[in-house]
């Protein structure tokens, strides 16, 4: 696939986004599906939080056309490719839409936390039904391989769940989440189409159009929100697209890659679980601990902390591609430098000291 023919994915669920996100917006004021100020929400006044219906759709419509494009107009073979893929690509898409529909209802009515986990843990079986599995990773001490064997279903499950939940939970700001979830897709794009992962680039295409034509709506001072049906949507997508990319790749760093690219939402939620048992709170307890609420504790403005974020997950998507291609020891310099930084980050935020809690159903924006 040429670059162009990535580009006009992009600008399709680029323009997708941008028409259906005031749709979506007007949607959510007349159903009440609002975000309403106080508690860990910075924000003024009451703002639709259904923004995840246009994302849903730029990404959705952007694979379907890519499909028919396949089918009906003999475009080369990528999600309907045969013989050498070992998943079903259209399993994959109700996995997503599950997802996005189990995000979507908890906008609308406030699920139990238990049925929302219920829900995607039923999103990311479907995936794996599909046949997207971790087999088998590369061992980091030794040549050869480390077969997972019945551990494979349930640590996939908990890598889908997991991207999804970390993408929630760190869609505090405005523009935040969908600006990180852009800069994460950029680094797996050109990563999958240098690696010859045509289906995992296809997927990252369409996430970056979708998060950058919502942004038109997102950004301080935002109109809409993306709510649970975005974030949790954009980071399983991602999550899908990550292990598309790194399918058939037995190099002991690749699965450590795309981890990298989403490092800081990975980081700001372990860093809250560990807040949270020093300090003997329950994990699930809401608090204004994240990384988002200790910047704007430092005096920095809305505009500038997502600045600071975006830069820091810049960095991080270089240090991915770094990981992935660079030789043995600058692979480990680049990872020695991380450690650092988020060292010093750590101490200067206070990530793991107490933070003000809230109720466990209080929203993040």
């Amino acid at each position: 696939m040429s670059t162009l023919h990535y580009v006009a994915l992009v600008a399709l669920a680029f323009l997708i986004t941008l028409v259906a996100t005031p749709l979506a917006r007007a949607f959510g004021t007349r159903a009440g599906a609002v975000a309403r100020p106080g508690g860990r929400k910075v924000h003024e006044g009451l703002i639709p939080q259904t923004g995840g219906i246009a994302i849903f759709a730029g990404v959705m419509v952007t694979m379907s056309v890519q499909w028919l494009g396949e089918t009906r107009l003999g475009w080369n073979e990528v999600l309907t490719e045969r013989g050498s893929t070992t998943y079903d690509a259209r399993l994959l898409v109700v996995g997503l839409a599950l997802m996005f529909a189990v995000g979507l209802v908890d906008d609308l009515v406030t699920l139990s936390p238990g049925v929302k986990f219920a829900g995607q843990l039923a999103a990311a079986c479907v995936v794996v039904y599909a046949g997207l599995t971790i087999d088998y990773v590369g061992n980091p001490f030794a040549e050869g391989l480390i077969v997972l064997g019945v551990a494979s279903v349930p640590l996939t499950v908990l890598y889908l769940v997991g991207f999804a939940n970390v993408i929630n939970l760190i869609d505090g700001l405005d523009g935040l989440a969908a600006g990180v979830c852009a800069i994460a897709s950029m680094s797996l794009l050109v990563l999958a189409a240098q690696g010859n992962r045509l289906d995992a680039a296809v997927f990252a295409a369409a996430v970056i159009g979708a998060c950058v034509g919502f942004l038109r709506y997102n950004s301080h001072p935002a109109s809409v929100f993306m709510g649970d049906s975005g974030a949790m949507f954009l980071g399983f997508t991602l999550a899908v697209a990550s292990l598309l990319g790194v399918m058939k790749t037995t190099a002991a760093i690749a699965l450590a890659v795309p981890l990298l690219v989403i490092g800081v939402p990975i980081f700001d939620t372990a860093s809250a679980i560990v807040r949270r048992l020093t300090h003997r709170r329950p994990i699930q307890e809401a608090d204004r601990g994240h990384i988002h609420h200790r910047l704007l504790g430092r005096g920095f403005g809305q505009r500038q902390t997502v600045l600071i974020i975006y830069a820091w997950s810049a960095a991080l998507a270089l240090a991915a591609y770094t990981v992935r291609y660079a030789p043995g020891y600058v692979r480990w310099i680049a990872l020695a430098v991380l450690f650092i930084v988020t060292a010093v980050v750590t101490y200067w935020l206070g990530l793991f000291e107490a933070a003000h809690h809230h109720d466990v159903n209080d929203e993040s924006e």
